[in-house]
């Protein structure tokens, strides 16, 4: 073992195709909700958060032991900010090489899933920035920091991936927004006009939402857990990782 992280190259790979393969997830499964039950939204919903549940699980355990399987700029800033507290974490240039993968893994997962299904890349016109949306992000957004980074404190970073996938999925039903509760995800659905997309209007206003509930979020961890607030390098930066160069 070593205690160096894969070369930041195969992070961002891993963050790309990981994020990519997740917005597929979650627009391809929307779309096939709405062409299977176009009469019943409930049963859309079901639909697509169950495909999501069981893909981000999965794709947690294919990147985690790479990148930490962030996926979200959210969860990638909040390492930064602990690790600049603690000592490890994300440097400035890692924290900004990770955004700018997960965006662009983001975009291309609704250009593949458009693709999939044959339904042509188009700018969505799903306007969703209401004040219940918008605390809703904040909501969904703090309870997934909480959670991520308390399995960290409390030893138990084994438990990420059903844990994640279980709150997404629980988060689909019980906020009004559906769980967006990720910068990233959230432009690339502007490019899909169907089940999943959002339209770019309401953007703004939804990433400042997230980056509000991760603020939350970072300071419900400090409170609960004041000096485990050392964090999340065991869920999201495998710094004890057999690969390197």
């Amino acid at each position: 073992m070593t205690t160096h992280p894969p070369a930041l190259w195969r992070r961002a790979l891993a963050e790309a195709l990981g994020t990519c393969l997740l917005v597929a997830i979650v627009v391809g499964s929307g779309i096939a909700a709405q062409q299977l039950s176009p009469d019943d939204v409930g049963l859309q919903l079901l639909q697509n958060s169950t495909a999501t549940v069981l893909g981000l699980t999965v794709l947690i355990l294919i990147f985690g032991p790479i990148s930490g399987a962030h996926f979200n700029p959210a969860v990638s800033l909040v390492d930064w900010i602990l690790g600049r507290r603690a000592g490890g974490g994300l440097s400035v240039k890692e924290l900004c090489t990770y955004i700018a993968s997960q965006t662009a893994g983001a975009i291309g997962g609704s250009v593949l899933a458009n693709t999939m299904f044959e339904v042509g890349t188009s700018i969505s016109g799903k306007e969703r920035a209401t004040a219940g949306h918008l605390m809703a992000e904040v909501v969904a957004t703090a309870g997934l920091i909480l959670l991520i980074f308390s399995l960290a404190a409390t030893k138990r970073s084994s438990l990420a991936a059903p844990a994640v996938g279980a709150y997404i999925g629980a988060a689909y039903w019980f906020t009004s927004s559906t769980s967006f509760a990720n910068p990233a995800v959230t432009v690339g659905r502007i490019f899909s006009d169907t089940f999943a997309g959002i339209a770019p209007g309401s953007v703004p206003g939804f990433v400042l939402a997230q980056l509000i509930g991760a603020a939350v979020g970072l300071g419900l961890l400090a409170a609960l857990f004041p000096r485990d607030a050392r964090t999340g390098n065991d869920v999201v930066v495998p710094h004890a990782a057999n690969n390197r160069g």
